[in-house]
C-alpha cells in the first residue's frame, strides 16, 4: 500500500478502496502466528459478514470466482456425460468450470439490449443431458432469473448464478443476485466490487450443497461441515495415526486467512463501495443524453444495477462513420482512462477452439480431453456474433468525484467531437 511520511494513503493510488479494517484485521491473523489456520477464524468471521448481508445461511469462501464455479457445478453432481448452459458472452473461466467438472458447456445466445443470457434460447438449448444453467450477471446486471427460475424448475435443473461482476444488484422483484438460484458465486479478484487480492466466495440456503461446497474445496476434510472448514477439533484425535482424515473428494481452494481478513473489511464497506460505481454510472448517463449512437446497457424497470462497468453497445460507426477504436482513441485524448471491449466469446477463444478440434488443452502433449472432441459443433449464437465486437466499457472504480467528471466530461468531449464532424 502506498503512504506519504503521515501515513496516510496517497490520494491517486487505488488505495482507497481499503481504507477501513483491513490492516486491522490482517495484523490479527499475523499476529495470532497463522493460529487461526485450523480453526479458519478469520474465514468464519468474513463468512458470516457475507452471508448475513446477502441473507443467506451459509457463505463458504474459495481461492477464485472460477474454483467457486466448479465447487457449485460438482456439489449439483454435473459430471461427464452431463450438459450445464451458460451464455456464449462471458469470460472464458465459465466454461473451463464446467470443462473441469468433466461436463460439456452449452452456449445460449444473448439479449442485444441487456447483454445477458436469453432465457428464451436457454430452453430452446435444452437436451436430456442437462444438468444446470449458469446465468452470468454481466457488467453488474441481473439477468431475468424470473424467467431462467420456471425454467429451471419445469426441467428440474440446478442454478448457479455467477455473480462475480454483480454485488447488490437486483432483479426486478428486488432480489439480490446470487440469491435467487441454489447457489451464487462471487469473485473478489482485485478489479471486482470488493476485493481479497484475488478469492472467491459462494453463498447458499440449502445445508447440503454448502457442506458439499466446503468439501470439495477442502480436500474432502470428514470433519468439514456446511458451517465451517475447521478440520482440526481435537489435537490427540488428529495426531492419531488411526486417523481417517478424508470422506469425500476434493481439491485445495481454501481461502488464505490474511485475504479472508481483508474479506470482511471489504464486507464492512461494500454498500458504500458499490455506491460508489453506481454514481459515476449516472455521470456516464448525463453524458449520453440525448446520444442515440452509445447506447447504454438496459435496466430492467424496478432492476439495480451495480455497475461492476459501465458498459454500452457503440453504434457509433453505423450512425457516425467513426470506428469503435477511433472513438476510443478520442475519449482518451480528452482525459478518459480507457475504453475495454467485451471478451470474445467463449467458444471463440483458441483454446475452446483447440479442444473443440483436437480434444486437447496444448498444442503440443497428448489429447487429454477426447471427450469434448467436436463439442462445439451445433452452437449458435448470431445475437452474441453481432454483439461483442459493439460492446464498450466504461471504469466505474474511481474514488473521488474529480476523476470522476474527468471520465464523464471526456465522454461528452468525444461524442460532441464526432457530433460536430458529423453535422
Amino acid at each position: 500500500m502506498a503512504h506519504t511520511k503521515k501515513n496516510r494513503f496517497v490520494k491517486t493510488s487505488n488505495s482507497w478502496r481499503f481504507r477501513g479494517n483491513e490492516v486491522k484485521y490482517v495484523r490479527e491473523v499475523l499476529n495470532s502466528g497463522f493460529g487461526s489456520s485450523t480453526s479458519g477464524n478469520m474465514n468464519q468471521r468474513y463468512e458470516r459478514a457475507f452471508s448475513g448481508r446477502f441473507g443467506t445461511k451459509y457463505a463458504v469462501t474459495s481461492n477464485s470466482g472460477t474454483s467457486t464455479l466448479h465447487q457449485a457445478l460438482m456439489a449439483f453432481g454435473v459430471g461427464p456425460g452431463d450438459e450445464v448452459i451458460l451464455p456464449a458472452l462471458t469470460v472464458v473461466m465459465c466454461g473451463y468450470a464446467v470443462i473441469h467438472a468433466g461436463a460439456r458447456p452449452v452456449f445460449a445466445d444473448v439479449d442485444p439490449d441487456t447483454f445477458l443470457i436469453d432465457p428464451k434460447d436457454i430452453e430452446r438449448k435444452i437436451t436430456s443431458r442437462t444438468k444446470a444453467i449458469m446465468p452470468v450477471h454481466l457488467y453488474g446486471q441481473v439477468c431475468d432469473m424470473r424467467s431462467i427460475m420456471k425454467i429451471a424448475k419445469k426441467h428440474r435443473l440446478a442454478v448457479v448464478e455467477d455473480c462475480a461482476q454483480c454485488y447488490l444488484g437486483t432483479d426486478d422483484t428486488g432480489r439480490l443476485g446470487g440469491t435467487i438460484g441454489d447457489v451464487g458465486s462471487f469473485s473478489t479478484e482485485n478489479s471486482k466490487h470488493i476485493s481479497t487480492g484475488d478469492g472467491g466466495i459462494l453463498i447458499t440456503n440449502s445445508e447440503v450443497l454448502a457442506e458439499r461446497m466446503r468439501k470439495f474445496g477442502g480436500m474432502g476434510f470428514k470433519n468439514i461441515r456446511a458451517q465451517n472448514g475447521q478440520v482440526r477439533k481435537n489435537k490427540d484425535t488428529f495426531q492419531d495415526p488411526k486417523y481417517l482424515r478424508h470422506d469425500t473428494f476434493g481439491y485445495n481452494y481454501r481461502l488464505p486467512e490474511v485475504a479472508a481478513a481483508i474479506g470482511l473489511a471489504q464486507v464492512e464497506q461494500i454498500d458504500f463501495l458499490v455506491r460508489k460505481r453506481q454514481q459515476i454510472a449516472a455521470k456516464y448517463l448525463k453524458a449520453l443524453k440525448g446520444c442515440d449512437w452509445i447506447i447504454p446497457q438496459r435496466v430492467p424497470k424496478g432492476s439495480i444495477n451495480s455497475y461492476y462497468t459501465f458498459a454500452v453497445r457503440y453504434e457509433g460507426e453505423k450512425k457516425r462513420g467513426v470506428s469503435w477504436y477511433n472513438f476510443r482513441k478520442k475519449f482518451m485524448e480528452f482525459g478518459g482512462d480507457g475504453i475495454y471491449a467485451a471478451w470474445a466469446l467463449v467458444y471463440n477463444e483458441p483454446i475452446m477452439q483447440l479442444i473443440n478440434k483436437k480434444g486437447a488443452f496444448f498444442p503440443g502433449l497428448p489429447n487429454q480431453a477426447r471427450q469434448f472432441k467436436g463439442y462445439l459443433k451445433r452452437v449458435s449464437c448470431p445475437k452474441a456474433e453481432k454483439l461483442q465486437p459493439l460492446i464498450m466499457q466504461f471504469t466505474t472504480n474511481q474514488g473521488i468525484e474529480k476523476d470522476m467528471d474527468l471520465q464523464m466530461n471526456a465522454l461528452k468531449k468525444a461524442i460532441r467531437f464526432f457530433d460536430e464532424q458529423y453535422t
